[in-house]
């Protein structure tokens, strides 16, 4: 039992924590020692260790293809999430606009709603619109979905902000632009960073959405591993998901070393 004042933990609490990080990440250790078997299907552990499917993956026009056409949509995305976003969360919090609140959860709302019903409300609006099946309205739709994780880290990150100080850089002679790009912008940057980390990864991982709206020439990496498993599951599948695991890590890593967004997730 912990004495008046001791904020460490229980050792139940510490136990308890540690099998669940444990339970969590199995699937992951499998997926990943599936991904150097030597045989044509999955198996666990692995029988020999290749770096076969690795090759395979990476040589593979439809894997290539598909992983081009998710980093053209996770960074447009993220980047066109980043400009509404901001703009957005700045000016509902520097102003009093009336209805706020509920502007917040308009924006907030593809959070809530499951995102099959999401994918099948843009399926009819694009039947009626002409975008179904266009880039253009698969990238707006990633916008969509995108959009609330950036507008919740800009506003975190604005509420602890000291408006003082841009005051400030106004009174000596900054245009309010100015005084947003140089002062604001700089201090709410490790907010955004872990906004546009979770925007990017979203639509990177997206299926729900993306499979409704997506053309018949077109395919995504999460929607290609997805087909692939239905049809039958070969170490490839484990490899390219193994990938995606590797430089998922490595961002994050990055991210948190160049801007510390640990304190805004």
């Amino acid at each position: 039992m912990s004495t008046d004042g001791d904020t460490h933990p229980g050792l139940g609490v510490t136990i308890t924590a540690f099998a669940v990080i444990i339970f969590l990440q199995v699937p992951v250790a499998v997926v990943v020692l599936a991904a150097f078997s030597t045989t044509s299907y999955l198996t666990i552990p692995p029988q020999g260790l290749t770096l076969s499917w690795f090759g395979k993956v990476l040589s593979d026009p439809t894997y290539l293809s598909a992983i081009r056409m998710s980093l053209i949509l996770a960074c447009g995305s993220t980047a066109i999430s980043l400009v509404l976003g901001v703009a957005s969360a700045y000016a509902l919090f520097r102003k009093s606009i009336p209805g706020s609140e509920a502007i917040i959860a308009f924006l907030m709302a593809p959070l809530v709603l499951p995102a099959v019903v999401i994918g099948v409300a843009l399926l009819q609006f694009y039947s009626l619109t002409g975008l179904r099946g266009s880039l253009v309205g698969l990238l707006l739709a990633h916008v969509v979905i995108t959009v609330p994780y950036i507008v919740r880290s800009a506003l975190a990150s604005l509420s602890g902000l000291d408006l003082a100080v841009e005051e400030a850089a106004r009174v000596l002679g900054a245009s309010g632009f100015e005084a947003f790009r140089l002062v604001t912008l700089p201090l709410i940057r490790p907010g955004l960073v872990a906004g546009a980390l979770f925007a990017f990864i979203t639509s990177l991982d997206n299926v729900p959405v993306t499979i409704f709206l997506i053309g018949a020439n077109q395919t995504t990496l999460p929607v290609l591993i997805f087909s692939s498993v239905e049809m039958g599951v070969d170490p490839s599948v484990a490899a390219v998901s193994t990938l995606l695991i590797v430089a998922t890590g490595i961002v994050l890593l990055l991210a948190e070393r160049r801007a510390g967004f640990h304190r805004f997730v």
